[in-house]
C-alpha cells in the first residue's frame, strides 16, 4: 500500500506533470513573472468556469478577503459578522482592518454559520455578513442573502475551501459559491481542491464599480504607473501560481468528484456505528466537495482515536480545536460561552481523515479499519 498522505500532491503532480511543466516553460520563456499572460488568462477561465462578472487575482487567500473588505470601504467599528467555528483568518482580517467582529454560532447539521444566530447578533452597527463555506459545503446562502437584503447588509462569501461546490435555491438554481454575495474570497494554498505550488488568491464579485476599486488595491492603488487613486497593498498572484492553476482549473470538476466518491466510501464504511456521526452529502440540494473529511467522535475518545491513527500511520487533524472566542488575540467581553454550544461542542468531536483526489480503495480501507479497530 502507497503511503498514505493527508493531501497526496506529488501523486496529483505526476499524473499531470506535463501539462503543469510545459505551462510553466511557457512563463519561463516569455519572462513574464507578473501580470504576464498566464494570469489574465487563468482570471478569464475561471470567470467562465464560476460564471461570474470579475475574478481578481492576488497574492493568498487571506489578502482576498482583507482587499474585499477594504474595496467594500467598510470603516473602522463597523461590526462584521462571521463564524466562530473557523480557521482565524476570517476574523484575523476583520480586525486588523479596525472593524469589530462579531463571533456567532454554527448550524450543527452543516457546521457553517447560523441563521439564527447571525438574526440574534444584528445591531445598528452592523455592516457586512462573511459567511465560511467550511470543509467544502456551501453555506445557507439563500437565507443569508435575505437577511443582508432585510439589514442593508454587505455579505462577504470566505470561499477558500469550497471551490467548485453548488449552493441550491428554493426555485430549483443551483450557483456557484462564491459568486453569490456582493463579493468573495478564495485562496489557492497547494492543499486546497483547487490549488498551485505556492501561496494565490482571488477575489470574486459581479459589481463592476466594486471590481474596479479592488483592481486598483491590490496593485497599491494604481491604475496608471504611478498614479495611486486609492489606498492600495501590494497584492498579486504570479505567473508561475498562474500556469499551475491553468494546469488545473479544467481538472476541476474532476478532482471534487474524485473527493466525493472517496467521501462516500467513507460513509459507507463508518456510517451506523454508534460513535461517529459522518458528513452529509448534500444540504437541500448543494454540492459538498470536501475540502475535508470531517466525522464527529461522540462518547468516545476522540483524541485517543487520532493518535491510534498517527500510531499506524496515518495521518488526522483536528479543524479546530479552539473555537475563536477563546483564542487570546479575540477574546471579548461581549461574549458567553452559552452563546456558543455548537461550537463548544464541536471543537470536542471533530476529527479529519486524510482527504485528496489521490485516495485508493486499499487506502481507504486501512484507514476506516483502523478507526473501526479503536472504536469496536
Amino acid at each position: 500500500m502507497k503511503k498514505i498522505q493527508m493531501v497526496d500532491l506529488k501523486g496529483q503532480y505526476d499524473k499531470i506533470a506535463a501539462t503543469v511543466n510545459a505551462s510553466i516553460q511557457e512563463v519561463l520563456d516569455t519572462n513574464t513573472y507578473i501580470n504576464g499572460p498566464q494570469v489574465h488568462s487563468f482570471q478569464k477561465s475561471l470567470e467562465t468556469y464560476l460564471d461570474v462578472k470579475h475574478v481578481i487575482p492576488c497574492a493568498n487567500g487571506t489578502d482576498a478577503l482583507q482587499i474585499a473588505m477594504m474595496g467594500l470601504g467598510l470603516k473602522p467599528g463597523d461590526e462584521v459578522i462571521t463564524a466562530d467555528f473557523t480557521f482565524a483568518a476570517t476574523v484575523e482580517v476583520i480586525a486588523l482592518l479596525q472593524l469589530t467582529p462579531v463571533l456567532v454560532d454554527v448550524d450543527m447539521e452543516n457546521m457553517n454559520i447560523s441563521i439564527d444566530a447571525i438574526k440574534k447578533a444584528i445591531t445598528p452597527k452592523t455592516k457586512a455578513i462573511v459567511p465560511v463555506h467550511l470543509f467544502g459545503r456551501a453555506a445557507n446562502m439563500e437565507e443569508i442573502m435575505a437577511i443582508a437584503k432585510e439589514h442593508n447588509l454587505f455579505v462577504i462569501e470566505d470561499n477558500a475551501q469550497a471551490i467548485g461546490a453548488n449552493c441550491a435555491f428554493s426555485d430549483g438554481t443551483k450557483k456557484k459559491a462564491g459568486t453569490i454575495g456582493h463579493v468573495s474570497s478564495t485562496s489557492f494554498f497547494p492543499s486546497k481542491n483547487l490549488g498551485c505550488y505556492g501561496d494565490g488568491g482571488a477575489i470574486f464579485t459581479n459589481d463592476d464599480a466594486l471590481a474596479h476599486i479592488i483592481r486598483g488595491i491590490v496593485n497599491h492603488g494604481m491604475y496608471e504607473r504611478y498614479h495611486h487613486d486609492v489606498v492600495g497593498v501590494n497584492s498579486r498572484l504570479d505567473s508561475v501560481q498562474a500556469a499551475v492553476l491553468n494546469a488545473k482549473l479544467p481538472l476541476l470538476d474532476q478532482y471534487n468528484a474524485a473527493r466525493r466518491e472517496a467521501a462516500g466510501k467513507y460513509n459507507a464504511a463508518l456510517s451506523g456505528h454508534s460513535n461517529i456521526i459522518v458528513p452529509e452529502f448534500d444540504s437541500k440540494g448543494d454540492d459538498h466537495v470536501f475540502h475535508q473529511y470531517t466525522l464527529r467522535i461522540i462518547n468516545a475518545d476522540r483524541n485517543g482515536l487520532m493518535q491510534h491513527l498517527l500510531d499506524k500511520g496515518i495521518p488526522c487533524a483536528i479543524y479546530y480545536p479552539i473555537p475563536l472566542h477563546l483564542q487570546k488575540a479575540y477574546l471579548d467581553v461581549r461574549y458567553k460561552e452559552e452563546d456558543f454550544p455548537v461550537t463548544n461542542q464541536l471543537v470536542q468531536e471533530v476529527l479529519s481523515l486524510p482527504m485528496h483526489t489521490e485516495l485508493d480503495d486499499e487506502q481507504i480501507k486501512f484507514i476506516t479499519d483502523s478507526v473501526l479497530e479503536y472504536l469496536k
